[in-house]
């Protein structure tokens, strides 16, 4: 924390673009820790302006988030289509994640804003899965934005306590997360054929 404290102090918004994009891509950057940090300083010195640290934020997550969807669509998707039977992702399973990121694609979009580890994958899974554009436009920007207001607002407003309020929810989101992603694998698993043959129905004939 104190380095990227001395990294946000020195180099400001320019810090807080560029490691809230990368993470966004699909790295392990600490996207919330740099803007919890500018939230801080923006409530305690004023500077950088917190508007400037909500709008900057969530600009980096949306263009970061979407730089990931495109590499997901463009290489992903080749990857599961030529390697995917090496692992067991069948032509009946590409389709299924197709189908799941076309009914439920904005909820996971959304979601996986406030949860570490999926905010870094959404990008990737989303663009891999052929997630459909508009949908995956509109959730981005309203994930991204809601996110830094939420994070960005509670730093400037709650000063420093926010970082002993932000670590238990991170841990909360996280648990949360992994209990939905478990109820979720386990109901796919038991209803696989089922979720295929509706998934073959809306996405009919050969994969491109």
């Amino acid at each position: 924390m104190p380095f990227i404290h001395h990294l946000v102090h020195e180099y400001g918004l320019l810090v807080v673009a560029i490691v809230i994009a990368v993470e966004s891509v699909g790295l392990p950057f600490p996207g919330e820790t740099v803007l919890i940090v500018a939230g801080i300083l923006a409530g305690t010195s004023q500077e950088p302006d917190i508007g400037l640290v909500i709008l900057t934020a969530g600009m980096a997550a949306f263009v970061g988030q979407t730089i990931g969807y495109v590499i997901g669509r463009e290489y992903g998707y080749r990857l599961l289509l030529r390697y995917g039977a090496y692992v067991r992702i069948t032509t009946g399973r590409i389709k299924l994640g197709e189908y799941l990121f076309l009914r439920y694609g904005s909820k996971i979009i959304f979601i996986s804003r406030f949860v570490p580890v999926l905010r870094s994958l959404a990008g990737i899974l989303a663009g891999s899965n052929r997630m459909p554009w508009p949908q995956f436009i509109l959730a981005n920007i309203v994930g991204a934005f809601a996110w830094a207001g939420t994070f960005g607002f509670a730093a400037f407003m709650l000063g420093r306590q926010v970082e002993h309020v932000a670590r238990p929810l991170v841990i909360a989101f996280g648990v949360g997360a992994v209990i939905v992603l478990a109820v979720a694998i386990v109901f796919i698993s038991r209803h696989e054929a089922q979720l295929t043959a509706e998934a073959e129905r809306a996405l009919p004939g050969p994969l491109e």
